[in-house]
């Protein structure tokens, strides 16, 4: 029987769909291996650390892709497509749903994106395992290089952010799962870009007014990322689509209480009726007071870097303003252009460099006192 609506669980292609992740990871674990095959377990575990952070880099991108072409519920439960593995078993179920709603949230390209996302995400999971059992078997042996609690961690941290992936889907888009969702992926990054430095032991000297001040820059940055995931799954980016101003104003009517009400159905507001557009205002202009403070206190970071005469800090400085840059030029793209496709993936990987960056030179600082001690 043929039905648009499954129940919200089914553990039935769990098995295969674990299959696929196996079989997608032995790509990367191949390769690993194969290039390092005369090397000792600590330049393998090293690459294999850096390949996962960039497969978790695409990952991210990808879950944008999926949330910004609307894909989110292209299979509208959860680990499979209506009991499947793949769309491919689902397609009279599919075909009934887009049949009966054509312009709805299921269709035959949108359940391979869904399903495309949760295949990627299954391989990189089981990348991370790998690592995990790797840095406790290296510990067992007296070859670790670093504390197996590091990847033990990480692997803590994907599986809940494969719970959130679930209740992305089962909670239909519930805006701050979505959220916390995207937020966990930015997070994984963050793990993995410490977790690397263990291996590529690059230590990195700066005074402590200027840790003090990257800490406090990477927590802003973080505090800026949840604002604008909160434009992006309210989609308000297109609240404002003039710059500087927004609807030809320095402050336009917004509204607060329902724009930041947490716990609201996507599209609701905090009385459960339809959201308000001037909420959406105060979302995306909350956003954009956001990124001013934020471009402050980096701009501070890159000056004391850049006076440090520290040949690393300067490096460090022009990484950081290019990311910086970068992410500028995409935010005034997505608003003057209509918020294309390009440049919304363009600012979700922007900001994910910017936080992968900023934990990458905070662990390399912090490496230094470690070696004092």
């Amino acid at each position: 029987m043929i039905s648009t609506n499954p129940p919200a669980y089914d553990l039935a292609p769990v098995a295969l769909l674990a299959l696929v992740g196996v079989l997608l990871a032995l790509v990367p674990l191949a390769w690993v291996t194969f290039r390092n095959r005369h090397a000792g377990p600590s330049a393998h575990r090293k690459a294999l650390t850096v390949l996962t952070l960039f497969l978790t880099f695409d990952l991210v991108l990808f879950g944008a892709f999926t949330r910004l072409t609307d894909s989110g519920l292209g299979c509208p439960d959860w680990p499979g497509c209506y009991g499947n593995a793949s769309p491919i078993g689902a397609h009279a179920d599919i075909h009934a749903a887009e049949t009966a709603l054509p312009t709805g949230p299921v269709t035959r390209g949108k359940a391979w994106i869904e399903m495309t996302h949760r295949y990627l995400a299954t391989g990189v999971g089981v990348l991370i395992t790998v690592l995990t059992v790797l840095a406790w078997r290296d510990r067992r042996r007296g070859t670790g290089v670093i504390s197996p609690w590091w990847p033990t961690a990480t692997w803590v941290w994907v599986c809940l952010q494969g719970a959130f992936g679930a209740l992305t889907v089962t909670m239909k888009l519930y805006p701050a799962i979505v959220t916390a969702h995207l937020l966990g992926g930015l997070g994984l990054l963050m793990l993995l870009a410490a977790q690397a430095q263990g291996y590529l032991r690059k230590p990195l000297a700066l005074s402590s007014g200027v840790r003090t001040l990257a800490w406090t820059v990477l927590g802003l940055t973080v505090l800026q990322v949840t604002l604008g995931g909160w434009v992006s799954t309210n989609y308000a980016v297109l609240a404002c689509t003039d710059v500087p101003t927004c609807q030809g104003q320095w402050w336009p009517p917004m509204d607060f209480d329902h724009g930041f009400a947490v716990f609201r159905e996507l599209g609701q507001g905090r009385d459960g009726g339809l959201l308000p557009f001037a909420a959406l205002t105060a979302i995306h202009m909350t956003h954009r007071l956001g990124a001013v403070v934020l471009v402050l206190a980096l701009a501070w970071l890159l000056w004391q870097l850049r006076v440090s005469r520290d040949p690393a800090g300067v490096r460090w400085s022009l990484a950081l303003g290019l990311a910086l840059l970068w992410q500028l030029a995409s935010g005034l793209s997505n608003v003057v252009l209509g918020w294309p496709m390009v440049a919304a993936l363009a600012h979700t990987g922007g900001a994910a460099a910017l936080l992968t960056l900023l934990s990458t030179m905070i662990t390399r600082a912090h490496l230094v006192d470690r070696a004092a001690r």
